[in-house]
């Protein structure tokens, strides 16, 4: 079986190259459709109308609304296609990022891909995750190629709530407990291949950095600045994360956040919140505890979840739970990558007995 690592054809990052991006635009053509999450759209607006002064190019912005689902996808397609636009840009959070990777696939047409914040993986990918309307998961759309270019201005990055980069970080904490998983299990990675050894290298390169400099990060970032500690995790977040897990592999834990989405009161949440409490249920059914008692700390001083009550859900409904767990198992789940068979039962009494630690940590420590 063959080897394979996608990544992105460029990865750009520095403070203030949003304010420079006509530099970086060579073979995507003068007419770019702008996918744009309306939050930022007030603070970006100006910086391209200032790049872009006087240029050769044209513009036309479609705010994102809603959901990524296939409605939506569908209609942005046909404004790319009918308009005559020769690239599709994505500038916003990770469901704006999707639903533009989507649309300039379906389109045939370059992406750029512009995240303004550091919350998760999905900049760098080659995919999307699609959402039925009312939010719970479709499916994966896998993209023959990862975006043209990805652009991360950390001067924006780091204007942004800390909270958010922290969610990234506990997205990309799961990296290197996936992709190990993946590499001990034989099965493939997110395109359909063998990791590399340097796709695995990566992923442990993300939970390195994370130990490192998560922490000085995030205080970093509710301070106001953009230090090296910035940088480093917003690549991680971003960049090392993403290969780690497409080309790496993805195993218990975003299979278990799949099943999550059976659990409305976690609809709200952030991503990467999610799935860091569903690295440690992943790591429960390995039995791996000296990982648990890490990954739990690190967690712990940095503010991801360690527990239900964390997740906003505090009130745990076991039923609920074990649809979840169920949801989570089903034939096409990524946790059928572990190195042994997984069952609904297995995850529902990982999940709880997670909760049931998280819960007594917080008593240990918050006193």
């Amino acid at each position: 079986m063959s080897k394979l690592l996608k990544s992105p054809s460029r990865y750009v990052q520095g403070q203030g190259v949003l304010a420079e991006l006509d530099k970086y635009l060579d073979g995507m053509g003068k007419k770019l459709l702008i996918i744009i999450d309306p939050f930022v759209d007030p603070m970006i607006h100006p910086v391209l109308d200032k790049c872009f002064e006087g240029k050769d190019y044209t513009l036309a912005y479609e705010k994102f609304q809603g959901e990524c689902c296939q409605s939506l996808i569908d209609r942005l397609t046909s404004v790319a296609k009918d308009g005559g636009f020769t690239c599709v840009t994505g500038i916003g959070g990770g469901k704006t990022l999707d639903t533009t990777k989507a649309v300039a696939f379906s389109a045939g047409l370059p992406m750029i891909i512009v995240p303004t914040i550091a919350s998760s993986d999905a900049p760098c990918s080659s995919c999307s995750v699609i959402y039925h309307e009312e939010g719970t998961f479709d499916r994966y759309l896998f993209l023959d190629s990862c975006p043209n270019m990805v652009l991360v201005d950390t001067a924006v990055i780091a204007g942004a709530p800390a909270k958010l980069l922290v969610a990234g970080m506990g997205d990309a904490m799961a990296t290197w407990f996936e992709a190990r998983a993946c590499r001990a299990s034989g099965r493939d990675n997110q395109v359909h291949a063998k990791p590399t050894r340097a796709a695995t290298a990566l992923a442990k390169l993300c939970w390195e950095n994370l130990k490192r400099d998560g922490l000085k990060a995030k205080q970093a970032v509710e301070a106001g600045v953009c230090t090296e500690a910035v940088e480093v995790i917003a690549e991680t977040n971003t960049y090392l994360s993403t290969i780690g897990f497409e080309s790496g592999g993805l195993a218990a834990a975003h299979g278990i956040q799949k099943g999550f989405t059976h659990i409305p009161a976690l609809h709200r949440q952030l991503h990467g919140f999610n799935v860091a409490f569903c690295t440690l249920a992943q790591l429960v059914l390995e039995d791996a505890w000296d990982d648990f008692k890490e990954v739990m700390d690190f967690s712990y001083s940095v503010g991801l979840p360690i527990c239900f009550a964390d997740l906003g859900y505090p009130e745990v409904e076991p039923e609920v739970v074990r649809n979840a767990a169920e949801k989570a198992c089903v034939p096409t789940s990524t946790i059928h990558n572990m190195p042994f068979e997984v069952t609904g039962e297995m995850v529902y009494q990982a999940l709880m007995a997670a909760d049931a630690y998280g819960r007594e940590y917080h008593k240990r420590k918050d006193g």
